[in-house]
Protein backbone atom coordinates (compact mmCIF):
# COMPACT_ATOMS: atom_id res chain seq x y z
CA UNK A 1 0.00 0.00 0.00
CA UNK A 2 1.47 3.34 -0.91
CA UNK A 3 1.96 6.21 1.73
CA UNK A 4 -0.89 8.75 1.68
CA UNK A 5 -0.38 12.79 1.78
CA UNK A 6 -0.44 12.53 5.44
CA UNK A 7 2.09 10.25 5.90
CA UNK A 8 4.62 12.00 3.50
CA UNK A 9 4.01 14.93 5.17
CA UNK A 10 5.02 13.79 8.45
CA UNK A 11 7.70 11.58 6.78
CA UNK A 12 9.29 14.77 5.52
CA UNK A 13 9.16 17.04 8.59
CA UNK A 14 10.64 14.67 10.97
CA UNK A 15 13.80 14.13 8.49
CA UNK A 16 14.16 17.93 7.93
CA UNK A 17 13.76 17.99 11.81
CA UNK A 18 16.45 15.97 12.25
CA UNK A 19 18.82 17.21 9.24
CA UNK A 20 18.58 20.49 10.69
CA UNK A 21 19.15 19.62 14.69
CA UNK A 22 22.03 17.27 13.97
CA UNK A 23 23.87 19.21 10.88
CA UNK A 24 23.54 22.75 12.63
CA UNK A 25 23.77 20.60 16.17
CA UNK A 26 27.02 18.98 14.81
CA UNK A 27 28.40 22.96 14.37
CA UNK A 28 26.75 24.54 17.82
CA UNK A 29 27.13 22.15 20.17
CA UNK A 30 30.20 19.76 18.89
CA UNK A 31 32.03 21.99 15.80
CA UNK A 32 34.69 24.22 17.99
CA UNK A 33 38.55 23.37 17.82
CA UNK A 34 39.03 23.13 20.89
CA UNK A 35 39.89 19.11 22.34
CA UNK A 36 36.23 18.09 22.28
CA UNK A 37 35.24 19.36 18.66
CA UNK A 38 34.39 18.19 15.48
CA UNK A 39 35.83 20.66 13.36
CA UNK A 40 34.94 21.18 9.92
CA UNK A 41 35.01 17.88 8.92
CA UNK A 42 33.03 16.43 11.55
CA UNK A 43 30.02 18.88 10.76
CA UNK A 44 30.57 18.07 6.82
CA UNK A 45 29.73 14.56 7.50
CA UNK A 46 27.09 15.20 10.56
CA UNK A 47 24.88 16.64 7.75
CA UNK A 48 26.18 13.98 4.86
CA UNK A 49 25.07 11.28 7.72
CA UNK A 50 22.04 12.61 8.41
CA UNK A 51 20.96 12.98 5.29
CA UNK A 52 22.22 9.19 5.02
CA UNK A 53 20.30 8.20 8.19
CA UNK A 54 17.05 9.63 6.83
CA UNK A 55 16.96 7.90 3.63
CA UNK A 56 17.01 4.74 5.15
CA UNK A 57 14.30 5.99 7.27
CA UNK A 58 12.40 7.26 5.41
CA UNK A 59 13.15 7.35 1.67
CA UNK A 60 10.24 4.53 1.16
CA UNK A 61 7.54 6.79 2.49
CA UNK A 62 8.10 10.79 1.41
CA UNK A 63 11.40 9.98 -1.21
CA UNK A 64 13.18 11.82 1.55
CA UNK A 65 13.75 14.87 -0.40
CA UNK A 66 13.93 17.14 3.53
CA UNK A 67 14.47 19.76 0.89
CA UNK A 68 12.96 22.34 -0.93
CA UNK A 69 15.43 22.92 -3.56
CA UNK A 70 15.09 18.87 -4.40
CA UNK A 71 11.21 19.37 -4.14
CA UNK A 72 11.17 22.01 -6.87
CA UNK A 73 13.68 19.88 -8.69
CA UNK A 74 11.60 17.12 -9.03
CA UNK A 75 8.46 18.87 -10.18
CA UNK A 76 10.86 20.56 -12.77
CA UNK A 77 12.16 17.35 -13.81
CA UNK A 78 8.47 15.70 -13.89
CA UNK A 79 8.97 13.25 -11.14
CA UNK A 80 6.27 15.54 -8.87
CA UNK A 81 2.96 16.98 -9.05
CA UNK A 82 3.24 20.76 -7.78
CA UNK A 83 0.13 19.83 -5.62
CA UNK A 84 2.40 17.67 -3.32
CA UNK A 85 5.68 19.78 -3.68
CA UNK A 86 3.35 22.41 -1.76
CA UNK A 87 2.70 19.83 1.40
CA UNK A 88 6.31 18.86 0.95
CA UNK A 89 7.95 22.46 1.26
CA UNK A 90 5.40 23.04 4.35
CA UNK A 91 6.28 20.33 5.85
CA UNK A 92 10.25 20.47 5.16
CA UNK A 93 10.29 24.75 6.88
CA UNK A 94 8.08 23.64 9.61
CA UNK A 95 10.19 20.52 10.71
CA UNK A 96 13.31 23.14 10.35
CA UNK A 97 12.38 25.44 12.59
CA UNK A 98 11.02 22.48 14.65
CA UNK A 99 14.87 21.10 14.83
CA UNK A 100 16.68 24.62 15.87
CA UNK A 101 13.67 25.20 18.33
CA UNK A 102 15.35 21.65 19.51
CA UNK A 103 18.54 22.42 19.37
CA UNK A 104 18.43 26.09 20.89
CA UNK A 105 16.58 24.40 23.68
CA UNK A 106 19.49 21.90 23.95
CA UNK A 107 22.31 25.11 23.69
CA UNK A 108 20.61 26.84 26.06
CA UNK A 109 21.51 24.55 28.25
CA UNK A 110 25.19 25.80 28.77
CA UNK A 111 26.40 28.67 30.65
CA UNK A 112 27.92 30.80 28.80
CA UNK A 113 25.63 29.94 25.52
CA UNK A 114 23.69 32.94 23.65
CA UNK A 115 22.20 32.37 20.71
CA UNK A 116 23.19 35.91 19.19
CA UNK A 117 26.78 35.61 19.78
CA UNK A 118 27.56 31.85 19.23
CA UNK A 119 24.43 31.52 16.60
CA UNK A 120 22.27 28.33 15.60
CA UNK A 121 24.76 27.43 13.10
CA UNK A 122 22.67 29.83 10.26
CA UNK A 123 24.10 30.61 7.26
CA UNK A 124 25.81 33.94 6.04
CA UNK A 125 27.49 36.08 3.17
CA UNK A 126 30.15 38.93 3.75
CA UNK A 127 30.79 39.88 7.66
CA UNK A 128 28.10 36.49 8.35
CA UNK A 129 30.26 34.19 6.18
CA UNK A 130 32.59 31.84 8.40
CA UNK A 131 35.50 33.14 6.42
CA UNK A 132 34.46 36.54 5.06
CA UNK A 133 33.68 35.60 1.66
CA UNK A 134 31.35 37.89 -0.53
CA UNK A 135 27.98 38.24 -1.44
CA UNK A 136 28.65 37.03 -4.97
CA UNK A 137 30.92 34.23 -3.96
CA UNK A 138 28.28 32.93 -1.74
CA UNK A 139 25.78 33.14 -4.32
CA UNK A 140 27.90 31.69 -6.83
CA UNK A 141 28.71 28.56 -4.59
CA UNK A 142 25.04 27.73 -3.46
CA UNK A 143 24.02 27.94 -6.82
CA UNK A 144 26.55 25.64 -7.72
CA UNK A 145 26.56 23.39 -5.60
CA UNK A 146 22.89 22.50 -5.26
CA UNK A 147 23.41 21.98 -8.91
CA UNK A 148 25.83 19.73 -8.06
CA UNK A 149 24.27 17.38 -5.48
CA UNK A 150 20.62 17.61 -7.28
CA UNK A 151 22.80 15.62 -10.41
CA UNK A 152 24.07 12.98 -8.03
CA UNK A 153 20.45 12.85 -6.55
CA UNK A 154 18.86 12.48 -9.95
CA UNK A 155 21.78 9.88 -11.21
CA UNK A 156 21.34 8.28 -7.48
CA UNK A 157 17.34 7.67 -7.66
CA UNK A 158 16.88 7.27 -11.67
CA UNK A 159 15.41 3.89 -12.68
CA UNK A 160 18.33 3.23 -15.15
CA UNK A 161 20.39 3.36 -12.58
CA UNK A 162 21.38 -0.87 -11.44
CA UNK A 163 22.75 0.74 -7.81
CA UNK A 164 19.90 2.07 -6.64
CA UNK A 165 19.94 0.44 -3.58
CA UNK A 166 23.19 2.65 -2.89
CA UNK A 167 21.32 5.87 -3.42
CA UNK A 168 21.07 7.19 0.02
CA UNK A 169 24.68 6.58 1.09
CA UNK A 170 25.72 8.80 -2.55
CA UNK A 171 23.52 11.13 -1.61
CA UNK A 172 24.46 11.81 1.96
CA UNK A 173 27.96 11.46 0.55
CA UNK A 174 27.81 14.10 -1.86
CA UNK A 175 26.36 16.06 0.87
CA UNK A 176 29.55 15.52 2.77
CA UNK A 177 31.67 16.65 -0.10
CA UNK A 178 30.03 19.98 -0.65
CA UNK A 179 30.37 20.62 3.02
CA UNK A 180 34.33 20.42 3.31
CA UNK A 181 34.35 22.64 0.47
CA UNK A 182 31.57 25.11 1.09
CA UNK A 183 31.59 25.25 5.14
CA UNK A 184 34.32 28.62 5.25
CA UNK A 185 32.30 30.33 2.28
CA UNK A 186 28.52 30.43 3.74
CA UNK A 187 28.38 27.39 5.88
CA UNK A 188 26.34 25.62 3.52
CA UNK A 189 22.94 25.84 2.67
CA UNK A 190 21.80 24.36 -0.53
CA UNK A 191 18.95 23.91 1.29
CA UNK A 192 16.10 26.66 1.85
CA UNK A 193 14.23 25.20 5.02
CA UNK A 194 17.82 24.25 6.48
CA UNK A 195 18.65 28.17 6.47
CA UNK A 196 15.28 29.40 7.58
CA UNK A 197 14.54 27.28 10.95
CA UNK A 198 18.35 28.46 12.43
CA UNK A 199 17.98 32.12 10.85
CA UNK A 200 14.45 32.88 12.61
CA UNK A 201 16.58 32.27 16.40
CA UNK A 202 19.57 33.79 15.23
CA UNK A 203 18.09 37.54 14.98
CA UNK A 204 17.71 39.55 12.27
CA UNK A 205 20.93 39.85 10.35
CA UNK A 206 20.24 35.73 9.46
CA UNK A 207 17.10 36.63 8.61
CA UNK A 208 18.21 39.77 5.97
CA UNK A 209 20.16 37.52 4.60
CA UNK A 210 17.91 34.61 3.92
CA UNK A 211 17.01 35.71 0.21
CA UNK A 212 20.38 34.46 -0.65
CA UNK A 213 19.78 31.12 0.66
CA UNK A 214 16.32 31.09 -0.48
CA UNK A 215 16.81 31.90 -4.33
CA UNK A 216 20.25 30.69 -4.90
CA UNK A 217 19.72 26.66 -4.15
CA UNK A 218 16.51 27.14 -6.07
CA UNK A 219 18.23 28.76 -8.81
CA UNK A 220 20.50 25.68 -8.66
CA UNK A 221 17.73 23.26 -8.69
CA UNK A 222 16.14 24.52 -11.73
CA UNK A 223 19.13 24.47 -13.60
CA UNK A 224 20.25 20.73 -12.15
CA UNK A 225 16.66 19.19 -13.33
CA UNK A 226 16.60 21.07 -16.76
CA UNK A 227 20.14 19.83 -17.55
CA UNK A 228 18.78 16.14 -16.19
CA UNK A 229 15.94 15.87 -17.83
CA UNK A 230 16.69 17.58 -21.31
CA UNK A 231 20.26 17.34 -21.74
CA UNK A 232 21.47 14.04 -19.99
CA UNK A 233 18.49 11.90 -19.48
CA UNK A 234 16.50 13.23 -22.78
CA UNK A 235 15.35 10.07 -24.89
Amino acid sequence: MKPNLQSKFFAEFLGTMVLVLMGCGSAVIAGSNGTTGVGLLGIAFAFGLSVVAMAYAIGHISGCHINPAITIGMVVAGRMTGKEAISYIIAQVLGAIAGAAILLLIASGKQDYNVITNGLGQNGYAEASPAHYSLLAGFIAETIFTFIFLLVIFGATSTKNIHGGFAGLSIGLSLVLIHIVGIPVTGVSVNPARSIGPALFAGAAAISQLWLFISAPVLGSILSAVTWRYILEKE
